[in-house]
């Protein structure tokens, strides 16, 4: 009996497979060291055998090197646009960061192997609050909307935008700083102007020793008023899983 195998159909979900992969490794919330590699791998497959069907053909199955040139495409792209998704969630961790430079958190910096990076307790608590936001109000499934999209304007075979990833990255990275001034900007300012008292008040009675008083008066505050600016990260999530998935559909086009 001889089995006939659909070689093209197979090398198409690999393809997409591979992108699909590609772009959950870096991409959050799913780079989170918390969501297991065989979470990623079958996801990555599921979502691989979804989009096959309009991915487009993968070329001459007899093609070894062209196969694996598309192989590293694929990766390419997946990691592109996951690096895009990165750099817009990327707002909440500079903005948690700079409050821990305005709180004076910035000593207690230590690096966290589940999230992969160094911060303070701001920055740590703004990125998993974000990361509990993105699965609990479904943002992740924009994300992941986003990027099955991709394959309607480019599928598999097609060459990647090179100067669009560049400059919707150029783009992003300009607009992070942006963005979090405007995220953690009242409180950084209210900060700022406590240290701006203290350091009158060092100057007309320098016996006080103010700068002393300084640290926890200012922890008192970032305590009191992180609330305001905490309570308006559900909304910035529900926008940047937006922004994320614009960002991606401009790179594919």
């Amino acid at each position: 009996m001889d089995v006939t195998l659909p070689w093209g159909d197979l090398e198409s979900v690999l393809l997409a497979g591979v992108r699909m992969a590609a772009f959950l490794v870096i991409a959050p919330p799913f780079s989170h060291r918390g969501v297991p590699a065989t979470v990623k791998a079958m996801l990555a497959m599921g979502l691989a055998l979804l989009v096959a069907p309009r991915g487009g053909a993968a070329g001459d199955p007899g093609d070894v090197a062209g196969f694996v040139g598309q192989l590293i495409m694929q990766a390419v792209i997946g990691l592109a646009l996951g690096f895009l998704v990165a750099v817009v969630f990327g707002v909440i961790q500079s903005a948690g960061a700079l409050l821990d430079m305005f709180a004076g958190f910035q000593v207690a910096s230590a690096y966290d192997p589940m999230q992969q990076s160094s911060g303070a307790l701001l920055q740590r608590l703004y990125q998993m609050t974000a990361i509990v936001l993105l699965f609990a109000s479904d943002g992740y499934q924009l994300v992941v909307t986003g990027l099955v999209r991709t394959f309607d304007v480019l599928p598999v075979g097609a060459p990647l935008d090179v100067a669009a990833a560049a400059a919707s990255s150029t783009e992003g990275m300009t607009q992070i700083f942006l963005a979090a001034l405007q995220v953690a900007g009242p409180l950084a300012v209210v900060l700022f102007l406590a240290d701006v008292g203290l350091g009158l008040l060092t100057r007309v009675a320098p016996a006080l020793n103010a700068f002393a008083l300084g640290f926890p008066l200012k922890i008192l505050m970032t305590l009191s008023l992180l609330g305001m600016a905490y309570v308006a990260l559900p909304e910035l999530v529900s926008a940047l899983a937006e922004d994320a998935m614009r960002h991606v559909m401009e790179v594919a086009r």
